[in-house]
């Protein structure tokens, strides 16, 4: 599971997300005082985003993508009341109970394709990730991607797996291609069979179920069609488990950009 700990202030709200993702001070049960964005269960895109963050995330970690430590931020509705912003108000009294938290990277910068060129290997690693969790926000227009210190880092996936909105259609969404033709990677070459080959021995039922466990109870709760929440996590294991064999024979990148990357 993941840890938990407390928001005990709102700092700032971090305006490029679309649902409005805000900078927090947290405590946990040792006293410790640490800095998290935080992503909250009020916001437009609601608790399945947070899922999706969560299932994502862990699954990177655990094929060795660098994905920021995830954690559940308890909130007290009673911290937006002195918040001057109308909006932000609003979404910290609609978010009470838990909230996603992940750790603050506050050297990172955002990824620049012409300031920072990624190697084919690495390149091929993520496009791979992301076409396994049908990740549609890595654009060139939106990465998604910072860098610290040298190293890329992949943030923000609660655009991916898009199927657990109409559960009923899910097994046909998941079997469908990944255009990777807009992704920001796209230029590098990226070198998805050798990805595929490194990457989906790793991606078990074990390891699938071990990242949906991660998910709290009362964000998969009152799912239409499933009995409980242990049922919903085990169609997110049912939905990547067969993605992972094939999915990179179902990659689409433009054929120009498979030849070099831009300058």
């Amino acid at each position: 599971m993941l840890t938990e700990v407390t928001a005990v202030r709102y700092a700032t709200p971090l305006r490029e997300g679309g649902s409005l993702p805000g900078l927090v001070e947290a405590v946990d049960d040792q006293g410790t005082y640490a800095a998290y964005v935080m992503k909250f269960t009020g916001a437009g895109q609601g608790r399945k985003t947070l899922v999706a963050e969560v299932i994502c995330g862990q699954l990177a970690r655990a094929l060795g993508l660098r994905v920021p430590r995830l954690t559940a931020i308890r909130l007290d509705p009673v911290i937006g009341l002195g918040e001057p912003d109308q909006q932000v108000q609003e979404l910290l009294k609609a978010s009470g109970g838990l909230n996603l938290g992940m750790d603050f990277l506050s050297g990172a910068l955002g990824f620049d394709p012409l300031a920072y060129p990624i190697d084919p290997a690495e390149a091929g690693r993520v496009v791979w990730f992301d076409a396994l969790i049908n990740n549609v926000d890595r654009s060139w227009r939106n990465p998604n991607m910072l860098v610290e210190h040298g190293d890329l880092w992949l943030i923000d996936h609660g655009a991916s797996m898009i199927w657990h909105h109409n559960w009923r259609t899910a097994e046909t969404a998941a079997a469908k291609p990944y255009d990777a033709s807009d992704h920001a990677l796209a230029p590098f070459r990226p070198e998805v069979a050798a990805a595929a080959a490194e990457l989906a021995p790793l991606v078990t039922e074990e390891i699938l179920a071990s990242a949906a466990a991660d998910v709290p109870d009362e964000w998969l709760v009152d799912e239409p069609g499933f009995e409980d929440p242990d049922a919903v996590r085990r169609a997110y294991v049912a939905a990547l488990l067969p993605r992972a064999k094939t999915i990179h024979e179902r990659i689409q990148l433009p054929e120009p950009q498979r030849k070099g990357a831009t300058q």
